[in-house]
């Protein structure tokens, strides 16, 4: 060692280097922790958008899938008015029964039900009272007659049963 030279810590010397290599790293790792927050987060949108994106399409579809059986509804009451009216023994009649049942069944498959009406209690939810009959020979608020079968398609009221519902004789 040099007299003339002046004493040094060296782990002083250390510590003040390392300073501005451990501010460096310490802002860096603050900036890496933002960054993985941000992906963070917009992966989590992402999901979010998509998730929200297919349940708006699957909608779209259910209302476009509603839309057309709600369309061909009226073919089955034209069907059912036919079968009402013609011989049930003839060829054209059995053929006729046979073209509504399929009809019928493709229709139950994608989803629609028939809502069951004559002799229940008048539900305004799902019914439509087109005439109210003073009768003693039933309860008040019952359907008496159909007039048009209403249809549930996939849960949903698609279209309600006209029906007549009896009121108490005064």
């Amino acid at each position: 060692m040099n007299p003339k030279e002046p004493l040094v810590d060296t782990a002083e010397e250390s510590v003040t280097q390392a300073d501005p290599v451990s501010a460096e790293r310490d802002r860096l790792l603050e900036e890496k922790n933002e960054l993985r927050d941000r992906l963070l987060r917009r992966q989590a949108e992402f999901d979010n958008f998509r998730r929200r994106a297919d349940r708006e399409k699957a909608e779209v579809i259910e209302y476009a899938n509603s839309e057309s059986v709600g369309a061909i509804v009226p073919i089955l009451d034209d069907f059912e008015r036919a079968l009402k009216m013609g011989d049930a023994d003839s060829e054209y009649a059995r053929g006729m029964e046979l073209i509504y049942q399929r009809l019928s069944d493709t229709l139950k498959k994608l989803g629609l039900e028939p809502i069951s009406a004559k002799g229940q209690k008048f539900d305004p939810h799902i019914h439509h009272a087109v005439d109210r009959v003073e009768t003693a020979d039933a309860e008040e608020d019952t359907i008496l007659d159909e007039y048009q079968r209403g249809y549930n398609f996939r849960g949903r009221l698609l279209r309600p049963a006209m029906v007549k519902v009896a009121v108490k004789k005064q």
